[in-house]
């Protein structure tokens, strides 16, 4: 019997763009049956306080095409940014992680970001479970 694969992804941008292509790519890693861990720092762990993921948007230089992304999303009949959290959340096969060292630089405190959080951890502590992980991304 094979071992479980695993994916660990930093999540470092939180516009809606690469919000929805890392939640993308790990539901399909859940889909797949791969173990999940996604590592929110810098502005991805933005994106994680409460009320923030709902308010995401395209940076300035592709803030034209947002009308029309958000309308094809809703036709491809995708779930919000933070739906798709929720249900990675609830698959019970990703684990989800604010970086510590950025709630400081930021001043966030535990009780300011969504419940779906597994762990507040530093850098070691990811790089430790993505020395592990068959496939590591950034985004």
């Amino acid at each position: 019997m094979s071992q479980m694969k695993k994916l660990a992804l930093v999540v470092q941008s939180g516009t809606i763009d690469k919000l929805y292509c890392a939640f993308i790519l790990a539901s399909t890693s859940v889909a797949m049956g791969w173990e999940t861990h996604l590592y929110f720092t810098f502005w991805g762990l933005q994106s994680l306080v409460k009320g923030a993921m709902e308010k995401t948007a395209l940076p300035g230089d592709y803030k034209h095409l947002e009308e029309t992304m958000r309308k094809n999303l809703e036709r491809m009949k995708y779930p919000s940014p933070y739906e798709m959290l929720k249900r990675l959340k609830q698959s019970g096969q990703c684990k989800i992680y604010a970086c510590t060292p950025t709630m400081e630089m930021f001043g966030v405190k535990k009780e300011d970001l969504v419940p779906e959080i597994d762990n507040m951890v530093g850098a070691a502590t990811f790089l430790s479970i993505a020395a592990e992980a068959d496939v590591n991304l950034f985004i």
